[in-house]
């Protein structure tokens, strides 16, 4: 049964348009140029040899050595593996602290490349960052670097073309399957995102051979976030309820319970399962109703949502995180991911992440924290339930400035249960690794307290870089 709520409210929610996507129909058309490639006959061998990173830096007194001030690209690297921390490590934490003072001193200093990696570093540390991100920037600084080797920069730059052109072809693909869904359903409410959410499924499943992942993320964003939509912007209480009851039931027959305007939505969303089920590859033993199961949880979050602020009810602060770390689509990306585990751990991996253990809610709670804050800065739409900063405020009688510090101190702790989370099980190593990167990919989306999926503005110097601009 549907969570208990008042009688239905009759008038549709005030209107609220999201800002279009940039990119719109670039993608189908968008031919890139023929690769340039020089082959390359060397043969690259290096080995990197693991020191004691951290007792390197200190003297026999236990305290850190006062000369490797003098020594930035050290600081940098203790400062950054630092952020490997778990929880109960004070000396980590003196380590971030010390390094972090002494590059914040010598920062306006530096030369390039050590100046732009110094800085994006306090901004963000290595351990925090997007991989492919990174990517970008390291490529166009190697070069730069005394010593560095010719043959690798060429090596790396060719890999990463080539690369770019498999995920163009991934990109058309999506975007065509989404304008023929988008035109087909005529919701004019929903974000229109098809790029964006490519563009996240790639930086948590970026290497050439998980285009399967991939595609499933991307669309199972899609989808979430035209629920989202329409509970948050546009749906009745009545209608949310509905459509609750509908996704539940999971059957074309319940599109009678629809108001007209779903019932092209919804009968998508049905047809959409079929068909990455039919279409899975024999040797994948992916069991999609472990996915159907995770948008029907996603839903019975939104529609919990839709009551409170039907209600106009600010739940108390760990009761709000709790639900929204959840509705923000974690458990369902996560589950997506599992797609991309090798066949030993498959099934292990889909059950064990369908059940959503902590390094899940942990992970979903730093996108859910991310995303308020971003939120916050920009003003909300009036339809949106209490976000976490809202029910801080409310709860604490503090500032929103105290309570986006406070908020990001949980954020720490929970940045920590991700790291303790590589020391569990090893066999699931590759599932939570995977998980680790929705945290990651959290950092590029809501970078700068921006929330660029939504408003994508703040992502289209990075698609160039990512998917036009070759190496």
């Amino acid at each position: 049964m549907a969570p208990s709520g008042i009688a239905a409210t009759p008038e549709k929610k005030l209107g609220f348009e999201f800002e279009p996507s940039p990119w719109g129909d670039f993608f189908i058309e968008y031919e890139p140029k023929p690769l340039q490639i020089k082959l390359v006959s060397q043969y690259i061998n290096y080995y990197m040899d693991l020191a004691d990173v951290f007792n390197k830096f200190k003297g026999e007194d236990g305290t850190f050595k006062k000369d490797i001030t003098s020594q930035p690209s050290g600081l940098l690297s203790l400062y950054n593996a630092a952020h490997l921390l778990i929880h109960g490590e004070p000396a980590l934490e003196e380590a971030i602290s010390f390094a972090r003072h002494h590059l914040e001193l010598v920062s306006s200093s530096l030369k390039s490349p050590l100046a732009q990696q110094v800085k994006r570093a306090l901004h963000r540390a290595l351990p925090r960052s997007c991989k492919r991100v990174e990517t970008l920037h390291y490529i166009s600084e190697y070069g730069e670097e005394e010593g560095h080797n010719p043959v690798l920069l060429e090596l790396a730059k060719l890999d990463f073309n080539l690369l770019q052109h498999v995920h163009l072809k991934e990109l058309k693909a999506i975007t065509e399957w989404w304008k023929n869904i988008y035109d087909h359903i005529v919701l004019s409410y929903i974000r229109d995102r098809v790029v964006e959410s490519y563009t996240w499924a790639y930086v948590i499943y970026y290497e050439r051979w998980f285009e399967l992942p991939r595609i499933i993320i991307a669309k199972m964003m899609l989808l979430i976030t035209i629920l989202d939509d329409t509970y948050d912007t546009h749906g009745t209480i009545e209608e949310c309820r509905k459509l609750y009851e509908a996704v539940q039931r999971w059957d074309e027959s319940a599109v009678s319970l629809l108001p007209e305007y779903l019932k092209k939505f919804y009968i998508e969303l049905l047809r959409t399962f079929k068909n990455i089920e039919g279409e899975m590859p024999v040797d994948i033993n992916y069991d999609i109703a472990h996915l159907k199961k995770a948008v029907q949880n996603n839903v019975t979050g939104y529609l919990q949502e839709a009551e409170w602020s039907h209600k106009n009810y600010k739940p108390r602060f760990i009761d709000q995180v709790n639900l929204t770390s959840l509705t923000v689509g974690a458990p369902t990306v996560c589950v997506s991911m599992m797609a991309g585990m090798s066949d030993t751990i498959m099934k292990q991996a889909l059950k064990w992440t369908a059940d959503v253990p902590d390094v899940v809610v942990a992970a979903g709670k730093i996108v859910r924290l991310m995303n308020d804050i971003a939120a916050f800065e920009r003003g909300k739409c009036n339809n949106d339930v209490a976000s976490s900063v809202d029910c801080y405020i409310n709860e604490y009688s503090v500032t929103s400035d105290v309570a986006i510090a406070r908020i990001g101190a949980l954020m720490e702790d929970e940045w920590r249960t991700l790291n303790q989370a590589r020391f569990g099980n090893r066999v699931l190593l590759p599932a939570m690794q995977r998980i680790i990167s929705l945290a990651l990919s959290a950092s590029f989306i809501y970078d700068n307290r921006n929330d660029a999926y939504t408003a994508s503005k703040h992502l289209q110097k990075t698609i160039e870089g990512l998917f036009i601009k070759p190496m």
